[in-house]
């Protein structure tokens, strides 16, 4: 079974729809002892990192999203999800993240011609080796919605990574059984199904 969380930061729908089209079991909760029992855990969310953090604080969710991540069961940040797996944030300066994997949030930085929030599909330069992203072939396209980036502390936890305008940015990640994207696999078509079966899988 895969527990989806939920803090009231929205995306939860569309995330069990996709999952239940790969014929995957799914309970979206907020219950620690669920979430603990769970074979697999997605932190999904879009909207703002501090008030999402506060959120997970209301709910009592920090320790037991460190709780999942250290017990080595999967777990798979989405969107705003994945940057709550950092430390911080440019978004909400002071505002500490659940710090599971190295790294900063940072704003993406305004040039001309460039619209911000990034909102649409990008290519992904894909690392080798990734499991998230086994079969998948380098370059596909995936659908992004955001304002903030990654930049990832250590760079051998990049599983992914795309450009906007001048930016870098570090579209997902791998380290051990935590993984996080960056972009919306259960808005990215094919690509995003398998990304998504291929985290049900492990």
């Amino acid at each position: 079974m895969i527990a989806i969380i939920d803090y009231d930061a929205g995306n939860l729908r569309s995330v069990e729809k996709a999952l239940a089209y790969l014929g995957q079991e799914t309970v979206t909760t907020r219950d620690p002892e669920v979430l603990r029992r769970a074979d697999k855990v997605i932190l999904p969310g879009v909207g703002a990192f501090g008030d999402a953090m506060e959120n997970l604080h209301r709910f009592g969710l920090p320790e037991v999203i460190r709780e999942v991540a250290a017990s080595g069961k999967p777990l798979l940040g989405i969107c705003l999800g994945m940057q709550l797996l950092f430390s911080e944030s440019d978004e909400t300066p002071g505002v500490r993240g659940l710090d599971i994997l190295p790294g900063k949030i940072l704003a993406i930085p305004k040039e001309e011609g460039l619209k911000i929030p990034h909102m649409g599909w990008n290519s992904l330069d894909i690392t080798s080796g990734t499991r998230l992203f086994a079969g998948i072939p380098d370059g596909s396209y995936v659908y992004f919605v955001h304002s903030f980036y990654l930049k990832a502390g250590k760079e051998d936890i990049v599983a992914a990574s795309t450009e906007y305008g001048s930016t870098h940015i570090h579209a997902a990640v791998e380290c051990g059984n935590v993984f996080g994207c960056q972009f919306h696999p259960e808005k990215s078509s094919r690509t995003g199904l398998a990304i998504l079966s291929a985290f049900a899988g492990l």
